[in-house]
């Protein structure tokens, strides 16, 4: 299992890759079983008032959740490289630059 994180604007957010032979959660939307690497992490978006609150780069940012979306990949590269995109999109969706997203990969055991 491997978790990616993002770091930006005084917050965080990571999700896990489950690599081939470890059980990834199952639910409505899961990829194929078949996946070697599958990817999961929170998707969310900026909303003018409701949601979940948090302090970005000194600004108050509402946001709402959506279900996450698991996505399959056939190689670890691929979905190390889908993973770490698909958080630098998250925190662009909230007005992070995402090259001020510092990543980070850690193997857990």
């Amino acid at each position: 299992m491997l978790i990616v994180r993002g770091r930006a604007g005084g917050t965080e957010l990571s999700g896990t890759v489950y690599e081939r032979g470890e059980q990834p959660p199952s639910f409505r939307g899961a990829p194929d079983e078949d996946a070697a690497y599958v990817w999961i992490c929170d998707e969310f978006y900026e909303v003018d008032s409701g949601g979940s609150v948090q302090v970005i780069d000194g600004r108050t940012v509402h946001l709402a959740f959506e279900s996450p979306m698991p996505r399959g990949f056939d190689t670890r590269d691929q979905a190390l490289e889908g993973a770490k995109e698909h958080v630098r999109t998250q925190f662009a969706r909230i007005g992070v630059d995402p090259a001020d997203v510092e990543l980070e990969v850690e193997t857990e055991t």
